[in-house]
């Protein structure tokens, strides 16, 4: 544990350790999200487009769905999810309860209903022992939710190189990643990119002071109006829940869209979209080490991959 007033001065807190979750509803969870019974086809998990030896997030730039339709937005990391003020890019889901029902229901993704899930688990004995065991009405849509969103609070990335350093331990993080904070903070990163998670507490316009859609040469598509998709509000067009940066090390693909594919990139495309600045590569370097130090431990997560 560890007392906020010794970080007063930093806009970064170390990642809290995972709640204390009911066992039995964890390794519940657990089996749900690799089961592909919440998939209509029977063909697709959660853990098919969230990889946990991975970054919790695909591998690919979109996720393929039921009968191998292409995903519309590259799906978002489930560690540190809980940290997150809100769920999904456009923030449409208040909590991971409510989460769940959006790619049991997405036509691409799951393209299923509860339903058809529940009479499905319903004909498993051992399935039904164990939601009995831990709900008095057993099989529902609310507690495979509940089951869903327990297992993964404890999927939390702790004890990173930087939180240490945080905390006392001066070693626990090179020069050249000391540097890079300092230029986070310089070049004002930090505004949008803050707290245990690094991000994840706020919406912002993607391309606040220069024109990113535009400068694509794409057509728009559903995807990139972000939370305007969920209010229908002008202001939020092109509005996304600002990522967390605590996987961002171990990303194969940047942004809702996968248009960035190095850490670098993505570094350097925001900082000419958000922030108006050209960085020099020095300073992008600099500042990809310092994001490297944010990445925390999880027994799920293979290290020796990345």
């Amino acid at each position: 544990m560890f007392s906020t007033v010794l970080f007063a001065n930093n806009a970064i807190l170390p990642v809290p350790e995972a709640p204390n979750e009911h066992t039995g509803k964890v390794q519940l969870g657990d089996q749900l999200f690799h089961d592909v019974r919440l998939s209509a086809d029977n063909t697709i998990s959660c853990a098919s487009c969230h990889d946990l030896a991975h970054n919790g997030a695909d591998r690919r730039p979109f996720s393929v769905g039921v009968g191998g339709k292409l995903g519309h937005i590259r799906s978002p990391s489930v560690y540190n999810s809980q940290l997150n003020h809100v769920q999904f890019w456009d923030g449409r889901a208040r909590d991971l309860e409510e989460q769940v029902d959006g790619p049991v229901h997405d036509p691409v993704e799951m393209a299923s209903n509860w339903d058809e899930v529940v009479a499905k688990l319903m004909l498993d004995s051992d399935m039904q022992q164990q939601f009995n065991a831990l709900f008095p009405d057993g099989i529902t849509p609310t507690n495979i939710r509940s089951a869903l969103a327990s297992f993964q609070r404890t999927l939390v990335l702790t004890d990173a190189p930087f939180d240490r350093w945080l905390q006392g331990d001066e070693t626990a993080i090179t020069a050249q990643q000391q540097r890079g904070y300092q230029k986070f903070r310089d070049y004002g990163c930090i505004s949008c990119h803050q707290g245990a998670n690094v991000g994840g507490n706020m919406f912002a316009r993607m391309g606040s002071l220069e024109n990113y859609f535009a400068l694509k040469g794409e057509a728009i598509s559903q995807a990139d109006l972000g939370r305007f998709n969920v209010t229908g509000q002008d202001q939020h067009r092109y509005v996304f829940k600002v990522p967390g940066l605590r996987t961002a090390s171990l990303n194969s693909f940047f942004f809702h869209d996968a248009s960035a594919d190095t850490l670098e990139d993505a570094i350097a495309t925001m900082a000419r979209f958000q922030l108006g600045r050209e960085m020099t590569q020095e300073d992008i370097t600099e500042i990809a080490a310092f994001i490297q130090s944010l990445t925390g431990e999880h027994p799920r997560l293979d290290r020796v991959k990345h």
